[in-house]
Formats: C-alpha cells, structure tokens, sequence
C-alpha cells in the first residue's frame, strides 16, 4: 500500500526533526524542506499527498508557497502552522488556498489528525461527481468553482467542502459539531466563529437566486434548501 507522502517545510531544524520523525513512525513519508524559496520544487519534484508549511520562513513565506501550489494543484491539501493566531492571520491562510491552520505551539497528535482529516475530505471529494446543479447555479467542488449564468465564482478549498458538505446533505439539518469537526477538525469557540463567517460568505455567494437557502436552525446546525 502507497504511503501518505507529506511535503513539511519548516526553518525550525529541530522541531523540524521532531515532527518528520514521529510521522514517519506513524506510517507516512515525510520530505522535509527548510527554506522556503525551495518548498516549490520540493512540491513538483515529490508530488506530495498533503502539504504542512509553517507561515514564518526564510526567503519566501507560507502563504506564498501556497499560492503557488495552488496556481498548478487546487486540490492537494494544504495544513499552515503558525506562532501568528489573530484571526485575520487565519483567514488569510484559508484565502491563501489553506485547508487547515494550526496555532503554534501544538501537540504532534494533533497535527497527526488534522492531516488524516484533509486526507479522508479529499478521499470523499474524489469519489464524487464532479458537476451538481441546484437552483440557477452549478457547482463542481473538484475545481472549487460555481457558477452562474450572470456571475462566475472561484471558491477556496474550505469554501467549497463546506457547500458539498451541506448540498448532499440537502433538506437536512447538518449540526454545527459535524461541520466544525469534519472541515476543522475541532468544535472549538475559535472555529465557530470561523464557520460563521464561512456561512455568509456562502450566502453571499447564492444571493442571485433566491430559491436558494441556509437556513439557520438556532443552537442545533444548518439546512440546505432549494425550493
């Protein structure tokens, strides 16, 4: 069976070896890379399965890195790690093509299952078709697009898996936790807030037709509807 190969760029040398250790003992396959100027090559060269990039690098940054990977590969996940935890530094992660982002100092646990998350998202993403049409929209989640006869729209990559999320789960309530825990890994406060300000982005984004709608069902979760 083909290991899971992680591209993990990071200046620190010893956390460094401490992470891409403890991984590779997990099963994985770890290509360590640390300075960033070189992360891109790394990344065509080894063709990784997941990418880790810590944000604060020599020569050229995380968000940088990632937005290059996401010029030739929109679907690879992409996990930052950063000492940077305002929320504005988040949001610009996940503008910045990110999947996931995690507050330095953490637990190598945790980054263990925030990348098996990425992973399963991506398996079930794969699996799927790619064009669904609902109301006066067609969106395929493969290339994070939807679009409408007046509008096309470039979605990022958690954008995108939470309106597959909710659009197979049409008609039915789909909790907050379930969301929180499927596209953030953990039902955090921090990451509530962040799922909010994804569902009015989302409802912006489906403003031109209002047969389309999020319904919020208070203190339980969110329903799909298109009527």
């Amino acid at each position: 069976m083909k290991k899971t190969r992680i591209l993990y760029v990071e200046d620190e040398i010893f956390l460094a070896k401490i992470v891409s250790e403890t991984l590779q003992g997990r099963g994985y396959e770890v290509v360590v890379e640390n300075d960033g100027a070189k992360a891109f090559d790394q990344f065509v060269s080894k063709e990784p399965d997941v990418c880790v990039l810590d944000v604060m690098l020599p020569n050229k940054d995380g968000f940088e890195i990632a937005d290059q990977i996401r010029s030739k590969d929109a679907s690879v996940p992409i996990i930052f790690l950063s000492a940077k935890s305002q929320t504005p530094d988040v949001l610009n992660g996940f503008k910045a093509g990110g999947n996931d982002y995690i507050r330095k100092p953490f637990s190598i646990e945790e980054l263990i299952v925030r990348i098996e998350n990425v992973i399963k998202v991506k398996s079930r993403t794969n699996t799927e078709n790619d064009d669904v049409q609902f109301g006066g929209y067609t969106f395929n989640s493969r290339r994070q697009t939807l679009v409408h006869p007046t509008e096309n729209k470039k979605l990022s990559y958690r954008e995108s898996e939470l309106l597959r999320l909710l659009y197979i789960n049409r008609e039915n309530i789909v909790e907050r936790t379930e969301i929180l825990n499927t596209l953030w890994g953990s039902d955090s406060f921090f990451n509530s807030r962040n799922l909010d300000v994804y569902i009015t982005k989302l409802r912006g984004y489906l403003k031109l037709d209002p047969s389309i709608e999020i319904i919020t069902i208070k203190g339980i979760g969110y329903r799909f509807v298109v009527r």
